[in-house]
């Protein structure tokens, strides 16, 4: 090439020389603009994979909590019975010569109910109050006028909530009003 250069006329080779320049620059700028794309294609894989991690750590604590609360959940529903058993022992000892035992049962009854509630459980007390069958399970009914109908006369069994979740209904006795086809079937 030095020798075709040195034929030229020195214009000639002046404008040889610029189009080499030109084309080494051509070269150049898309190396440069390829490099660019790459980075930006690298850069756009790189927010992509963090936000899928994030995704994932965020799923990966959710589902964690959830578990944490499905096993305190079982570890509650297998509670409750207890807490029934002490309310029967306590409900079946009234007389005097039981006091000191009643209090030692008390004691403790009191302390494994507030160990539940420290936990996240809520008691259904629902005497007085209207019929929630999402709450509730009704297991008798009493005809009455005395009082609204469908409100919860009597409760058998407390209920209990987790989170927001039933873990048993409350046993309860509703009252409802008579009808005429209940009155003339007793006839």
């Amino acid at each position: 090439m030095e020798a075709k250069r040195d034929d030229l006329e020195p214009t000639q080779r002046e404008g040889a020389e610029a189009e080499e320049l030109s084309a080494d620059n051509a070269r150049a700028d898309a190396d440069v603009a390829k490099l660019a794309a790459d980075l930006d294609d690298l850069r756009q894989t790189l927010l992509r994979r963090q936000a899928d991690f994030d995704n994932y750590r965020k799923r990966i604590d959710r589902e964690r909590a959830e578990d944490g609360k499905r096993t305190t959940a079982r570890v509650i529903e297998a509670l409750i019975p207890i807490v029934d058993g002490f309310e029967h022992a306590l409900a079946a000892h009234r007389e005097a010569e039981y006091e000191n035992y009643r209090k030692g049962f008390e004691l403790i009854f009191k302390q494994l109910l507030d160990n539940l509630t420290k936990l996240g459980v809520e008691r259904i007390e629902p005497a007085g109050q209207a019929f929630d069958p999402h709450q509730h399970q009704a297991v008798d009914r009493v005809e009455s006028t005395d009082q609204p109908d469908g409100t919860v006369l009597q409760v058998f069994q407390a209920g209990y909530l987790f989170g927001g979740r039933v873990l048993r209904p409350a046993m309860v006795r509703v009252a409802v009003h008579p009808t005429h086809a209940s009155k003339s079937s007793v006839n």
